[in-house]
């Protein structure tokens, strides 16, 4: 019995980290299920795809992509750019990153392996985060300038995905790069610092309804565990200590990602899920 309350503890502790990894292999799983046992549940890539064969969805940073390049948007891809934005507006832009995106794991899993390892990477100045946003203007530019959906050719997360789905080397070499960038170069450097799809997906999550917010911050002990586990320490900050500069408690910076591992770290319970009112 008590094994059993361990392990459900266990399980609760980590519920955030359950649900995101169930949420992200069910995604690949649906693209999988067509070519490997013929049910077309999703059809397409994460850039563009088919749900069912009927409703259309589109990555807006695609989108945004192919009008750069002058391309003409037809009525499908264009309202399922907007029905993509529309549902990660309501969710939070970066949740993509948390709950979908394949390279997820793949940098997480660099993040253990550096804690098992003890690696310290000694950097004497990380880049700027907004760095990212500097990379998604240059994608946009270059694909402006070529006239192609530029960021497509090299963009580790459809590779990944093609890479599962099809078993494609080139992909697996992309997410192997990821890996060893985040293990070995700089902490959380991929997708804190240079995707300009999360970028992206961070201008659109600044205006998000969905929210996490610190209510029982006045419980916080300072133990830092939130920090710590978080992959943009920066956000939590301004909503945690912001009582005394009359800030409210929503996390409202774009470039949280709703993994809800401050939730499941703080013994307080100074953290939930949220909306960005009351």
């Amino acid at each position: 019995m008590r094994t059993d309350r361990r392990w459900r503890g266990r399980v609760h502790r980590r519920r955030w980290t359950i649900l995101r990894r169930a949420c992200q292999f069910g995604v690949l799983a649906a693209f999988v299920a067509g070519p490997w046992f013929g049910v077309w549940v999703l059809r397409g890539s994460l850039a563009s795809s088919t749900v069912l064969d009927a409703l259309p969805l589109t990555d807006p940073f695609v989108a945004l992509q192919s009008l750069a390049a002058g391309h003409r948007l037809g009525g499908a891809a264009l309202g399922g750019a907007v029905l993509v934005a529309v549902v990660y507006w309501l969710l939070g832009g970066r949740s993509f990153c948390a709950w979908v995106c394949p390279i997820n794991p793949v940098t997480d899993a660099a993040a253990w392996l550096r804690r098992r390892l003890g690696l310290r990477l000694e950097v004497r100045r990380k880049p700027d985060r907004r760095l990212r946003l500097g990379v998604m203007l240059a994608v946009l530019g270059l694909s402006a300038i070529s006239g192609s959906v530029a960021w497509e050719v090299v963009n580790p997360i459809t590779l990944t995905q093609r890479a599962l789905v099809f078993g494609l080397a080139w992909g697996g070499c992309a997410a192997l790069a990821v890996l060893l960038f985040d293990l070995l170069v700089l902490e959380r450097g991929w997708c804190g610092h240079l995707c300009p799809v999360g970028a992206m997906y961070g201008v659109l999550g600044r205006a998000s309804v969905l929210r996490v917010r610190a209510d029982r911050r006045a419980a916080c002990t300072g133990c830092g565990d939130c920090f710590s586990a978080c992959p943009e320490p920066q956000v939590i900050a301004p909503a945690l200590h912001g009582a005394v500069h009359g800030r409210g408690p929503v996390i409202a910076s774009g470039d949280c990602i709703h993994c809800g591992r401050c939730i499941e770290v703080c013994d307080a319970e100074v953290f939930r899920f949220g909306s960005r009112f009351g």
